[in-house]
């Protein structure tokens, strides 16, 4: 925790002036306690009596005890109580007058007081690593000493909203990468051929983490270009795994698998079109296939890498947010361009097996 960002609330110190009514004496007199409380209104706070109109401007007209008298306990103590008989008597005879300490705000929440104590991070930790630190030392202070009766705590603000979006995004996750097999293999009609292109958002998954560690190491853009500083530039700088990443990797997914397709797409039309009778024939055609798909793959890599460079440099309003999208969305489709080799490779490993198995069967039926 960063000790500078600790403010707590003061629960009390301020001074509160009470008024302790003394009910025998008021019978005596034949006083209600709506009646002294309505002149202990009118002497200290006021009540407005009418409002004056000038043009368009109202003002109210209060009356008071003048402050005067108000200034000291004494004062206070000789305001005037009228009685049903007429006499008037001070309010010292029918009240105890004290000066006591209370809160310095009453603040309530679900029905119960409630005192804040706001605090931030320290640099170079998670609010959630924080947050769960200072649980667990609540704990261990809770457990060693008496704890009173009916107090309770919570955390709350940034913490609390960090995990309902992380349990979330738990559930979200799961179903973006179903949804992302399930086009690929209604595209494919084919369950390895499926695996093999989903392979591309394993790549890069990882190149979105790698992307991630770099940000944290000190060597990483430490450079300069006319005077312009990369580290400052790119806003280099050791990142936590916020929502915003996890978003981050989301928009990586559904982009991820764009090399795979074009090379896979190209690499089934060879296939049905040739029919390679060889294991030298399926790699020939394998390697043709994967030269013509090279320039598109590099192109659709290309495109989105530069499209994020100005989210990435950005250092205006809601760049704070922006930026960790875009780091892990960057580094991932940096590194996925790996997948030029790694389906084609994966997708001729597989004819390889098929044309083994069925040479097999025909040598079997012979």
């Amino acid at each position: 925790v960063d000790a500078e960002t600790v403010l707590a609330d003061r629960i009390v110190g301020k001074p509160y002036l009470e008024f302790h009514l003394e009910r025998s004496a008021m019978a005596r007199y034949g006083i209600s306690v709506e009646e002294v409380q309505r002149m202990i209104e009118v002497a200290i706070g006021g009540v407005t009596l009418t409002q004056t109109v000038e043009g368009r401007e109202r003002y109210p007209v209060r009356v008071r005890y003048q402050r005067s008298l108000l200034d000291s306990l004494e004062g206070l103590q000789s305001v005037i109580i009228p009685t049903p008989s007429g006499a008037q008597i001070p309010l010292s005879q029918i009240s105890d007058l004290r000066y006591t300490t209370g809160p310095q705000m009453i603040k309530s929440e679900d029905g119960q007081l409630t005192a804040y104590v706001t605090f931030g991070a320290a640099e170079g930790w998670a609010e959630v690593e924080v947050v769960e630190a200072v649980q667990a030392a609540l704990q261990h202070q809770i457990s060693a000493s008496d704890w009173p009766a009916g107090v309770t705590y919570k955390i709350a603000g940034l913490y609390e909203n960090q995990v309902r979006a992380m349990s979330k995004l738990k559930k979200i996750l799961p179903v973006a990468l179903f949804l992302v097999f399930l086009v690929l293999y209604f595209q494919f009609r084919s369950g390895w051929v499926t695996l093999i292109h989903f392979s591309g958002i394993l790549v890069a998954w990882s190149g979105g983490f790698l992307m991630i560690w770099l940000y944290g190491q000190d060597w990483f853009l430490n450079f300069q270009v006319l005077g312009l500083s990369m580290r400052d530039l790119f806003g280099v700088a050791p990142i936590n795994l916020s929502v915003a990443i996890w978003v981050g990797f989301l928009a990586l997914f559904g982009i991820a698998t764009d090399d795979g397709v074009i090379i896979g797409t190209y690499l089934e039309q060879q296939f049905d079109k040739d029919q390679p009778p060889s294991v030298a024939a399926i790699r020939q055609t394998t390697i043709e296939a994967g030269r013509r798909r090279v320039r598109p793959a590099l192109m659709t890599v290309a495109t989105t890498v530069l499209a994020l460079i100005p989210v990435l440099t950005s250092q205006g309003r809601g760049s704070d947010i922006m930026k960790p999208m875009a780091i892990p969305t960057f580094g991932g489709m940096t590194i996925v361009v790996i997948t030029i080799f790694v389906v084609p490779v994966l997708y001729s490993w597989m004819k390889e097996l098929q044309l083994g198995r069925s040479t097999s069967r025909e040598t079997e039926l012979i």
